[in-house]
């Protein structure tokens, strides 16, 4: 019997793979984009080999970019659509919540806008 979130490698299912790439190779400018890539797949496996695979075209295609080895996937429970979940990832953390934001979100170092309130 399956639990949550597994399935036997001959189910095809939705996958969403978050891969992490550098961009710049000096210190004082690199930067690091996470990019979530959603495939068709078999499994876990094959869902990271596609993305793997894919995230090494993207950075051949980028000067300056490295595809830097980190690849973490999640299985959808739905079909992708509008308000469909399509990653998560669980931490343990001692840290209360604005130093965690800190820590892992808002470093202050995001290159990231902000929404204007409502008015």
């Amino acid at each position: 019997m399956t639990k949550p979130n597994e399935q036997t490698q001959d189910e095809v299912g939705w996958f969403c793979v978050r891969c992490v790439f550098r961009v710049g190779s000096d210190s004082a400018s690199q930067l690091y984009e996470e990019r979530l890539t959603l495939w068709r797949a078999a499994g876990f496996d094959e869902a990271i080999g596609l993305a793997e695979d894919e995230a090494l075209g993207y950075a051949a295609e980028h000067p300056d970019m490295d595809y830097v080895g980190l690849s973490q996937a999640y299985r959808l429970f739905d079909e992708p659509g509008h308000g469909a979940e399509v990653f998560s990832l669980l931490r343990a953390s001692d840290l209360d919540p604005p130093t965690y934001l800190t820590r892992f979100f808002d470093t202050g170092e995001e290159k990231q806008g902000e929404l204007e309130p409502d008015t």
